[in-house]
Formats: structure tokens, C-alpha cells, sequence
């Protein structure tokens, strides 16, 4: 996936001399403030410490993505390319700049996390946005973003996965969340997988575009990759 998503970059960079130009790009962890601002619920990863948003600017475009290893970073697009996106503080850095490079080539949208309670709304038009298009599926969700579970668990039948350790067993309605282990099995019982893009930082995401089930990607940190691959992404509150 890197690979592809690194040639594309730099496709697009030389097609608008932005490399030669050794244009510098930042990224930065924004406090939980900056990233969703000041929700009614407490309960997302952002506010509960577990991840940062991390934020690239290049040209005045801004890109965000979610990490469990933020940190500072400043060069050119050329030297994040360079990059051995090994590890996931790289593959964050890369992430977040080719999602704020593809903003300012007016490539794609939605690259700025929603705040306050965008969330809630994002959950209600998530719903029907599925409802309309899929039906009534079995979904997997991996990752456990709090409200979007909660309004899918009240129409469709739903099983979730999450990395932390410390989600697995909290209810969304009838479901509890289940650990990373379950995933497999979980890919073959579901007719729809709505996966964080979050597995794109953490390089686990080729196995749900490999799986053969239908994907959505939500979230941010998805934007640059679903628009390279051309894979479904649901965001609808980000700016």
C-alpha cells in the first residue's frame, strides 16, 4: 500500500513542481481541545489520552490523522517521502502530509477533524447514509468510535473491534467491543466491514481491502489513501 501511495505522491508533486521547490511541510500533535473542541461526551479516544490528532500544513492546507505516536516533524514533501514508514510516528507523518498535499492540489476534502457534538450528527447521517446504500447489513466496525457505534448498533446488527485493551467489553446498546483478535472471524460472519482509518497509520488496513466484504473507511486520517486507492470513506462533519 505504501508503496503505491508514496509513487502517487510523488506523481503529484512533480506534475506541480512542488518537489524541487523543497516546499517545507509541518505536522504537530494538537491538544484534545484543537482536535474535537468540546464535545458533550468524554468517552473519545482523543479526550481519554489514548491518541493525538497530528497536523500537517503545507501551503496553507491542513491535514489530520490519528496516532498513538505523535511528534514533531519539518522538511519537504521530498524527505517524507524518503521516509521508511516503518513504525507508526513515520507512517503518521507521511499520512497526515500527503492528506494536506492532496487538499491544496484541490484533490479531495474533509481533511480537518470535526469538533464540539459533529460527531452526533455525523453518527445520525451514518445510519441512513448505510440504510440507503447497503440495506440492512451485518457490519463490522473496527475501531471503537463511541457515538457512530451507538446509532449503528440500534438498526443493524453489529460486532466491533478495538486496540485498546481497555475498550474491549464496553457496550455500544446490545454490543460489546471485542479484541483484535476476533477480527478474522468477524470479516467472515459481516455482509459490510466500516473501518477507522486509523488502520491505514497502523498498517492493518490491506487486510479489510483484501477481504472481498464491502469497506467504508471513516474518519480523517483516511481521506488521502480512500482517494488514492478509490475506496469509500464516510466523513460527513469534517471541514
Amino acid at each position: 500500500m505504501y508503496e503505491k501511495l508514496k509513487s502517487e505522491l510523488r506523481k503529484i508533486c512533480e506534475q506541480r513542481n512542488w518537489l524541487r521547490e523543497k516546499i517545507a511541510v509541518t505536522a504537530r500533535a494538537l491538544t484534545a481541545e484543537e482536535s474535537i473542541g468540546r464535545p458533550s461526551h468524554d468517552d473519545y479516544p482523543l479526550l481519554k489520552g489514548k491518541e493525538s490528532m497530528v497536523e500537517a500544513v503545507f501551503l496553507g492546507a491542513r491535514g489530520h490523522a490519528f496516532t498513538d505516536m505523535p511528534g514533531n516533524f519539518a522538511g519537504t514533501v521530498e524527505d517524507v517521502i524518503s521516509l521508511a514508514t516503518e513504525n507508526n510516528f513515520e507512517r503518521c507523518i507521511f499520512i497526515s502530509t500527503l492528506i494536506a498535499v492532496l487538499r491544496r492540489a484541490g484533490l479531495i476534502e474533509k481533511t480537518v477533524h470535526c469538533k464540539d457534538d459533529e460527531p452526533v450528527e455525523c453518527a445520525e447521517k451514518l445510519a441512513e447514509h448505510i440504510a440507503k446504500e447497503f440495506g440492512n447489513p451485518k457490519i463490522f466496525q473496527v475501531g471503537f468510535q463511541p457515538r457512530m457505534a451507538e446509532k449503528l448498533s440500534e438498526q443493524f446488527e453489529l460486532r466491533i473491534v478495538d486496540l485498546d485493551k481497555d475498550n474491549v467489553g464496553k457496550k455500544a446498546g446490545n454490543t460489546s467491543v471485542q479484541s483484535e483478535d476476533r477480527t478474522a472471524e468477524n470479516i467472515n460472519w459481516c455482509d459490510l466491514i466500516f473501518a477507522t482509518g486509523t488502520t491505514v497509520v497502523n498498517d492493518t488496513a490491506q487486510q479489510f481491502i483484501d477481504s472481498g466484504k464491502p469497506v467504508i473507511f471513516y474518519g480523517v486520517t483516511s481521506a488521502g489513501a480512500a482517494h488514492i486507492l478509490d475506496l469509500p470513506r464516510f466523513c460527513y462533519c469534517a471541514k
